[in-house]
């Protein structure tokens, strides 16, 4: 049996999609997002906070039965508290468990720098229900998570030489949150690694633009320190191919020698005078 939270919520066994009403949902994913047993005190009070407890307790009563309407044994209760079952397994969990090894550089994760981690990594966690307060804090608690993962895998991939993989690792963190320098910075990175210096500064462009228009902020030094040194490097370059930046440098002014025409020099014969003078 097999429970999604990322991206929606769905109960399956064999692929087939088990019906459980929307408070039974509820209660199925707070518990797999606790993924411990809790009171049954506890899980009354965190699902329905704005109501009496017995209310609360009611309702939870309530949930447990439509439960087990399901036909399957989905939670473990006892008098005193619940869990869901051992047997389930949940998306969110195996998408955890791999974000922290992608974390830890001590350990190898070839094994899991697939596509099945990156769209794991890339989907929300419940979207639909961030009225809950339980859930946005679980919520922000991935989202975090995630980012972070994401960055790792497309470092490990462009460490890997499998540049095409870096990048759709580096665009989800991105998609994930534009406003992330550190996304854009690792995705400017395969880019790089690839050999695709417009590509990078591009990359650098979106982010410029996003940043202004957003927060009125600039790229920081390290960010630009990665734009390809074709563009003119440094800031100056930036300006070049962002639109912006001063005017244009001032060009130096020729000084201009006049000669009598009686002492116009022959053909090959030094020129040169000392800057701002004129023969006699």
């Amino acid at each position: 049996m097999t429970l999604r939270l990322l991206k929606s919520f769905a109960l399956s066994v064999d692929q087939n999609r088990v019906p459980i009403s929307s408070s039974a949902q509820r209660l199925l994913a707070f518990l797999a997002l606790q993924n411990m047993p809790r009171s049954r005190t506890y899980v009354a009070g965190m699902l329905w906070p704005d109501v009496t407890a017995s209310r609360a307790n009611a309702n939870l009563r309530s949930s447990l039965w439509r439960a087990t309407r399901t036909g399957h044994q989905v939670i473990d209760a006892s008098t005193q508290e619940l869990a869901i079952c051992e047997h389930i397994d949940v998306d969110i969990h195996m998408a955890a468990t791999r974000a922290h090894r992608l974390l830890d550089m001590s350990r190898p994760c070839d094994d899991i720098l697939t596509a099945r981690t990156r769209e794991d990594l890339s989907a929300d966690l419940l979207p639909e229900w961030s009225e809950n307060e339980w859930v946005l804090v679980e919520q922000e608690q991935y989202h975090e998570l995630r980012l972070y993962a994401l960055e790792a895998m497309t470092e490990r991939l462009t460490a890997a030489g499998r540049h095409g993989e870096a990048v759709a690792a580096g665009l989800a963190a991105v998609r994930a949150e534009p406003l992330r320098e550190s996304a854009h910075r690792v995705l400017m990175n395969a880019h790089l690694a690839a050999g695709n210096r417009g590509a990078a500064l591009r990359q650098y462009e979106q982010c410029r633009r996003v940043l202004l228009e957003e927060l009125g902020l600039e790229p920081s030094q390290t960010l630009r320190n990665l734009v390809p040194a074709h563009s003119g490097g440094g800031d100056a370059g930036i300006a070049a191919h962002s639109g912006g930046g001063s005017a244009a440098p001032e060009l130096p002014t020729r000084r201009i020698v006049c000669h009598p025409a009686s002492e116009v020099p022959a053909q090959g014969t030094d020129t040169s005078a000392p800057a701002g003078t004129v023969p006699a």
